[in-house]
């Protein structure tokens, strides 16, 4: 039995709505490719909605009743929602629950090496992703860096204009005939998923000696990519090992079709 498409229904109106929410839909996934990002705009959601942080009512002595709106956050990484019915709880109440879900590549915590003049980030995938899918792409890097001060600092790579992205490289056609005859699930091994950072290496310093400056170091490349990070987020290699570091597409969401 052949089903009359719901866009044959829609009337003007409605196809305006529609798209308003599709819109709104697309700017929460921008915003929120992380668990983190996730609930933070969840927040901002939840308060333009009328709710109220839980911690916030309780610090104020506020006795909730029927009608009230109050969330909890957890750990930054989860939110739970309340409206406050009018009925006893022992009657029950409604539930819905839903998780983020968030394809990713997390960055270890002694991630970073140089090989063959390439600084590259070890990782790990998350959950169930396909693996070929994520080789050649644009990537950005999104996360957290507990400081060895106790200080943390937010960390995004690969989103803005001016940003360089990230990406896995992979094999080029003409030297890809054994790799080509694999199935897809090891077309690309979750070993070989490591984030290239960077090519350009650093040069010695007049500091370091007047027959070294302008010369190439060992882990030259290494030490560039740790020296930007130094600048711009006054992060140290031992620092990743506190970090929360994920590899996520740098695209944006848009229409299709």
């Amino acid at each position: 039995m052949r089903r009359t498409t719901t866009w044959a229904y829609y009337n003007e109106q409605q196809e305006q709505e529609l798209e308003a929410i599709a819109a709104g839909y697309r700017k929460f996934l921008d915003a929120g490719k992380t668990e983190r990002e996730c609930v933070r705009e969840a927040i901002h959601l939840a308060e333009q909605a009328g709710y109220m942080d839980l911690k916030t009512a309780q610090a104020e002595g506020k006795t909730l009743s029927a009608g009230d709106k109050v969330y909890a956050v957890g750990m930054k990484k989860t939110i739970a929602l309340f409206l406050i019915g009018s009925e006893p709880m022992e009657n029950g109440m409604r539930i819905l629950g839903a998780h983020i879900d968030s394809p990713r590549l997390d960055v270890k915590q002694n991630p970073l090496y140089e090989d063959t003049d390439f600084a590259y980030l070890d990782t790990h995938y998350y959950g169930g992703i396909k693996k070929y899918q994520w080789v050649t792409i644009p990537l950005a890097l999104h996360g957290v860096v507990a400081k060895k001060d106790g200080t943390v600092t937010e960390v995004c790579v690969g989103e803005d204009e001016a940003d360089p992205v990230l990406f896995i490289s992979d094999l080029l056609i003409h030297l890809a005939a054994d790799q080509m005859e694999k199935k897809a699930r090891v077309v690309i091994e979750g070993e070989g998923l490591d984030l290239v950072v960077g090519s350009r290496p650093a040069k010695e310093s007049k500091e370091d000696g007047e027959d070294k400056a302008g010369k190439e170091q060992k882990d030259a490349v290494k030490k560039a990519v740790l020296d930007l990070l130094k600048e711009k987020y006054d992060m140290d290699e031992e620092d990743f090992l506190s970090a929360e570091l994920e590899v996520v597409p740098a695209a944006k969401a848009r229409d299709c079709g």
